[in-house]
């Protein structure tokens, strides 16, 4: 609710050019009153607002600038987003009103148990942290009505290390993240933390498995680009990438030695390649197709799987690679020539492999 009496007294009276001595004498009050009611220092009383009213010809509503806000649940949520995003502290108290009202839906608690934590970082105020602990865990309790794809038990239990690391408890934090980090989702935070502690060697293999695990989503990511550039036609887009992506690999080269990522590079040579022969560019096919026979010749002969063949990466217990490339690098170089379903592409690579 939000009123807007002051400013609008002081808007009514300027409309019909009237000073503050002149609508305190219609009114039948001081001068320092109707000051006081347009600074804000003090409210009129009911019967004077009506009184104001009809002398202004208006009604009460209009004066008093009355406004309602829509409470209804959805458009609640959207308001605390919104507080949470322009870092409006205000926000705080909304979030109360709101649980008052709605204590026991699971967006309006997991929206105000942000807020807190947005601000309890902001501040460094431990107050806001632990509320905002008291709130994920009673979101945790109520995520059966959750339906945001973004937010599950795991992600709930990853905020709550998060605001216990902000408290400063730091081993509760590690031990939350260790407990629930299936698929390695919590491995760069917890090898980011450990680092920084006095068990250094015990993050070494959190972020090897992250930095794995990043380099897979990013080759994901590049072949997913370089899909819809070739399917625009944008050539220049798709070979940047691909420039970036083959660079990026190269440099987990440790010395001389093939690693896993060696396989993954011929087939990204061979898509640049694609795109270079489709653009015109048909010498600079060849070349690329040269080094993409090469680079999976050289993985053969001597073909690596072992993680820590990977420079920065430590040897993780239980770590497989795995892909649908083929059965060998050559196999995959074979198959990525193949989806481009283009006959002069496939004679290139024909002519080349026979070289």
């Amino acid at each position: 609710m939000k009123m807007m009496l002051a400013e609008n007294i002081r808007a009514f009276r300027k409309a019909r050019s009237l000073t503050q001595e002149q609508l305190s004498e219609a009114l039948g009050v001081t001068a320092g009153a109707v000051y006081k009611w347009e600074a804000k220092l003090s409210t009129p009383e009911l019967e004077l607002i009506i009184q104001m009213a009809d002398f202004f010809d208006t009604s009460v509503d209009v004066l008093l600038g009355y406004e309602v806000k829509d409470n209804r649940l959805e458009t609640t949520v959207k308001r605390l987003q919104e507080y949470r995003r322009s870092k409006d502290w205000d926000g705080l108290a909304e979030a109360e009103k709101a649980l008052k009202k709605y204590p026991h839906s699971f967006q309006i608690v997991s929206e105000s148990a942000a807020l807190y934590r947005a601000f309890g970082f902001d501040s460094g105020d431990k107050a806001l942290f632990r509320r905002a602990l008291e709130l994920l865990e009673q979101s945790r309790l109520l995520l059966p009505q959750n339906e945001d794809p973004q937010i599950s038990e795991q992600t709930i239990y990853g905020r709550l290390a998060q605001t216990y690391l902000g408290l400063g408890e730091t081993d509760k934090a590690i031990e939350l993240w260790k407990t629930h980090n299936a698929d390695g989702v919590y491995s760069p935070r917890i090898g980011h933390i450990l680092a920084q502690s006095d068990h250094i060697e015990e993050a070494v293999p959190f972020l090897s498995e992250a930095l794995l695990k990043l380099v897979s989503d990013l080759i994901t990511t590049i072949i997913g680009y370089v899909n819809v550039y070739l399917n625009h036609g944008d050539h220049a887009s798709a070979q940047a990438i691909l420039h970036w992506g083959i660079s990026l690999l190269q440099g987990l080269r440790e010395g001389g030695k093939p690693n896993y990522f060696d396989r993954v590079s011929a087939v990204l040579l061979v898509a640049l390649a694609g795109s270079q022969h489709l653009s015109g560019q048909g010498e600079a096919a060849r070349d690329t197709l040269k080094k993409a026979k090469e680079l999976a010749a050289f993985f053969d002969a001597s073909p690596s799987y072992d993680e820590s063949d990977i420079r920065f990466v430590g040897r993780i217990e239980g770590a497989s690679a795995n892909d649908d490339l083929g059965a060998t690098a050559m196999d995959g170089v074979r198959n990525a020539v193949s989806q481009f379903e283009n006959e002069e592409f496939t004679a290139l690579w024909s002519a080349v492999s026979e070289d």
